[in-house]
């Protein structure tokens, strides 16, 4: 049982680091919105009317779900001692922190169907993790997996990140 924690210890450093790395990313993305000045930033809006849109799914609600399956993907891998749930409700908390800083801090609006879709994000993350966690049939390869992938996307997501606040991309966010 030592070896095994010994073993766990390398890939759980990875691990917490590309959390925190892709952590960082979320806050400038969401809570910073890149370092741009919005002109709706200056209004503080609230919506408690879950996808009061006529379209369910727009793009705005899938890349929400989206932005939020790496967070759920690594609380599967980082916090495989608590409950299903309990997971489930971090990824909810987190979720109300930034739609809660959103709001406070004037950057975006707390909106009740962005909440709903970024911890469904988080849910498809910790299922694809349980998924991966099964098909490797070991807990420690499947981490190992998630490691291996997420080194190259983190770089990929820093790089974007960078040309995007650069206006080195085709695409215009401001």
């Amino acid at each position: 049982m030592k070896e095994l924690s010994k073993d766990l210890n390398g890939p759980n450093k990875w691990t917490t680091a590309l959390f925190v790395i892709y952590l960082i990313a979320l806050v400038w993305i969401l809570l910073l919105k890149l370092g741009v000045q919005f002109s709706y930033m200056e209004n503080r809006n609230t919506n408690f009317i879950p996808f009061n849109e006529p379209i369910f799914l727009t793009a705005e609600n899938m890349l929400n779900a989206l932005i939020f399956v790496p967070p759920g993907i690594y609380t599967g891998v980082l916090f495989s001692r608590w409950i299903f749930g309990k997971k489930l409700c971090f990824l909810f908390l987190l979720s109300l922190l930034v739609e809660g800083l959103q709001y406070i801090l004037r950057i975006g609006a707390f909106d009740v169907t962005d909440l709903i879709t970024n911890t469904s994000g988080g849910l498809i993350g910790l299922l694809v993790f349980s998924g991966l966690e099964m098909v490797c049939q070991n807990r420690f390869w499947a981490q190992k997996f998630i490691n291996i992938l997420a080194v190259p996307a983190t770089a990929l997501l820093i790089l974007i990140l960078v040309l995007l606040k650069m206006n080195l991309l085709p695409v215009r966010y401001q």
